[in-house]
């Protein structure tokens, strides 16, 4: 609390991870926030940290998050005023509530979306593998660690600090958090919403005011880009802003714009109405540009090669021609890593060009350019591609190629394929992360495809099965031929067509 006398308008956030931490991982000590002027609230929710109960993830959320909202407004220390922040987690928890009169009066949701399946668990039929079984298995270790199975917390401590995790995981989830929700959603199958959970919160919270906040290199940006869309649709002009990066690097933070909203909203402070209500920052240089999701810079280029691209990467052409075709081959014994993007454990921009010269990865590169140009929006690849088993992923990288030979990757994407109708030459489409970079005069642009990105996501076994890890005895080899002939590879809005 402030050492001034109150009451005082109050921020609450709502953590499974244990309030201690208060998120200071990306945000200030709650502290600084009292030092400001507000009393700050920061709850374990049920079943974790100190608070009784049986954690049942998010479905628990909107009535327990609407009693503690009640709650804070009878204490004598609050003025009946209450703001939300948090991120992940703390995002989502904040938007799940059950009395449309028990609403927060301005919230701050970071890196968190509504759809458990798009926004939190999977993309492009792909289960997010490292991160989802890792972070399933920080729950459990927290719910070994409530229950003093201290065994049970070091066995999964050692299998993440090893890398062990990857192979093992799911079994450490079956046996120490059998009932959670990392393993819920890898038994899940990501291609359909059957099953999966999409949350609505009260109609009138879209009404209130909202500071959105995501990250160009964290794999719930789409769910921030939903949670501005739905916003604009009920007619309120929330304020966005994204940043280069990742989950839990945010190169300084937004605190002071945090406080500064809270101060306009909760305590009639005049706020600079010059300032954009959606910035994004440029990721090579961090400079901040006033940009929407529903803008992009609209570029497209066809692709073309005589066959060589996955063996040579300077061979095939990212352009205004297009023709030819490619033939990949994915050997699971030595699957194309993933690196980097959104879905790395090393999240962020990247240097790959060791990647491209794998033979199973085929290479795009565009002419030099003739004049700097900006790119924003989110990169779409459609393009024929068939294989000989009844399962394959594409996987994709969009770099920025120096003129010193360095291939920094900027985004990534993916996308799986599974059963007969893999065998059939079609039209795939596959998206990847929004991205907003400026382009200098001289530079090349790289459209990488392979065929794996492990650990990223599990590598496909090519017999029609949902992936579920690494490569084992029953993989295949898989064969894809990508048609080049109506390929293409344009820059789309980032919202409207998730």
């Amino acid at each position: 609390m402030p050492e001034s006398e109150g009451p005082w308008p109050a921020l609450l956030m709502r953590q499974p991870y244990g309030r201690a931490i208060a998120s200071t991982v990306t945000y200030a000590h709650p502290s600084w926030y009292a030092q400001a002027g507000f009393a700050v609230v920061v709850q374990d929710v049920r079943g974790r940290g100190d608070s009784e109960g049986t954690f049942q993830g998010f479905c628990q959320e909107a009535c327990d998050g609407s009693s503690t909202v009640a709650w804070m407004r009878q204490q004598p220390w609050c003025d009946g005023r209450v703001g939300s922040y948090g991120f992940s987690y703390q995002g989502l928890s904040q938007l799940l509530l059950r009395d449309p009169d028990q609403l927060p009066d301005a919230l701050a949701p970071a890196m968190a979306g509504l759809d458990e399946r798009l926004h939190w668990a999977s993309e492009g039929g792909c289960h997010w593998w490292a991160l989802g079984v890792g972070w399933g298995l920080q729950l459990a270790a927290q719910g070994c660690q409530r229950r003093g199975d201290e065994q049970g917390w070091q066995e999964i401590r050692s299998a993440l600090e090893s890398g062990q995790f990857l192979d093992n995981g799911r079994s450490l989830l079956e046996r120490f958090d059998p009932d959670g929700m990392g393993l819920g959603w890898l038994r899940l199958d990501p291609r359909t919403s059957e099953g999966w959970r999409l949350h609505a919160p009260p109609p009138a919270l879209w009404q209130r005011p909202m500071l959105l906040i995501g990250g160009w290199h964290d794999p719930h940006l789409r769910g921030v880009l939903d949670l501005w869309e739905r916003c604009r649709a009920a007619g309120s002009s929330p304020l966005l802003r994204v940043g280069a990066w990742s989950h839990l690097n945010w190169g300084g933070g937004l605190d002071a714009l945090q406080l500064s909203f809270f101060k306009a909203h909760l305590c009639a402070e005049s706020s600079d109405p010059s300032l954009p209500s959606a910035l994004m920052q440029e990721l090579r240089s961090g400079a901040w540009k006033a940009r929407t999701p529903d803008q992009c810079s609209g570029q497209r280029w066809r692709l073309s090669s005589n066959g060589l691209a996955a063996i040579r990467s300077d061979e095939g052409q990212l352009g205004e021609e297009a023709g030819g075709r490619v033939a990949l081959v994915h050997d699971p014994w030595r699957p194309l890593p993933g690196r980097g993007g959104h879905l790395g454990l090393d999240a962020g921009v990247v240097e790959r060009s060791d990647l491209d010269q794998r033979s199973d990865v085929a290479c795009f590169t565009s002419a030099p350019l003739a004049e700097p140009c900006e790119l924003l929006g989110q990169p779409l690849l459609e393009i024929d591609a068939a294989a000989d088993q009844p399962g394959f992923d594409l996987c994709l990288a969009l770099s920025l190629v120096t003129a010193e030979g360095r291939v920094m990757q900027l985004c990534t994407g993916v996308a799986r394929f599974l059963g007969e109708e893999c065998l059939i030459p079609q039209r795939r489409c596959i998206a990847l992360q929004p991205v907003l970079v400026d382009l200098q005069a001289g530079a090349q642009l790289r459209l990488s495809i392979g065929l794996a990105a492990w650990p990223q996501i599990a590598v496909n076994p090519g017999n029609g099965s949902l992936p579920e890890g690494s490569s084992g005895s029953r993989h295949r080899v898989i064969s894809v031929t990508l048609g080049l002939q109506n390929a293409s590879f344009s820059i789309r809005p980032m919202v409207g067509a998730n």
